[in-house]
């Protein structure tokens, strides 16, 4: 029996070299960003992205470049909808937020992001659509990380996306919800453990985590979103969301998940989010730096 042990641990070194470089081979290489950061870019930022809001100035200048980079390799387009400047920064954001603490991340195994108008089902219809629909793909999808003949794709409802945004008290952000599920797909499996970010010792503990969360919210014994039942996936994205929105509450209910999930996003959130978003103003100073006010500088091409 002894004997196979090295034997055994070989094999599972050799396994996981060749799922790395099968990974490695499957990167395409994303071109940088050029230009500029646009200022009406930065408006919206302001407006509408609370996470953004309380970062130092070098991080602003960081999360809008992983912005640019973001748009600059991953197309978004609107399906029986219109997709503005709007739309593509709330989109973009919702992918840099959870992977903002590293610097190297790309998402390479994500070519473009498709934005219907509001909730649709499993063909992909919208309320609006036409067609029949039966029992098996009646279902209220507002995103999803596509499969098969959609690999590479993500698909998101415009509403929900806005709402991800606008309310910034209710836990929930079904963007970063389906970005945290691509992240959690980049070694191989969406199951619940992102195990590029999250360091091997800490991966039985996160299990058991989740595990026990679940039971608590069978038991209504818990105030996380009770999709996370679902399976370990969705409660990792679920609760995902909770951290990044309402991470002081997350950390007060429940301290253990939330020191787990600092871990995992390498990124302390409790206390972090004191700014919230803002409406510029025509009078107020240009968010592009220059000295002058809105109404008289960018604001002239809004």
């Amino acid at each position: 029996m002894n004997d196979t042990k090295p034997f055994f641990i070989l094999i599972v070194a050799i396994a996981i070299i060749i799922l790395f470089y099968k990974w490695i081979s499957k990167r395409k290489k994303w071109k940088d960003p050029t230009g500029l950061f646009p200022a009406k870019w930065k408006k919206i930022l302001i407006e509408k992205i609370p996470f953004y809001n309380n970062l130092t100035l070098s991080e602003k200048d960081l999360f809008e470049y992983k912005i640019q980079e973001f748009l600059a390799n991953v197309r978004i387009t609107g399906i029986e909808t219109i997709i503005d400047e709007t739309d593509k920064i709330l989109v973009a954001a919702s992918a840099i937020v959870p992977i903002f603490a590293f610097d190297e991340w790309q998402y390479v195994n994500l070519d473009e992001v498709l934005i219907y108008p509001s909730e649709y089902n499993s063909r992909f219809e919208t309320a609006d659509g036409e067609g029949e629909i039966t029992d098996e793909n009646k279902r209220n999808i507002l995103g999803m990380v596509g499969t098969g003949y959609m690999e590479g794709k993500m698909i998101l409802s415009k509403n929900a996306l806005h709402h991800g945004f606008r309310n910034e008290t209710d836990k929930k952000n079904t963007a970063i919800h389906e970005f945290v599920h691509l992240i959690d797909k980049m070694d191989g499996s969406v199951d619940g453990i992102p195990e590029l970010l999250l360091q091997k010792q800490y991966a039985i503990p996160w299990i058991d985590l989740i595990h026990k969360e679940i039971a608590n919210i069978f038991s209504n014994k818990s105030d996380i979103n009770p999709y996370g039942t679902t399976n370990n996936a969705e409660f990792f994205a679920v609760i995902s969301e909770y951290f990044f929105e309402r991470p002081s509450l997350l950390k007060t209910k429940h301290p253990e998940l939330y020191e787990m999930l600092e871990k995992i996003f390498n990124r302390k959130m409790a206390g972090k989010m004191k700014k919230r978003t803002r409406k510029i103003r025509r009078n107020d100073p240009c968010p592009c730096g220059k000295k002058e006010k809105f109404k008289n500088c960018c604001g002239k091409a809004a």
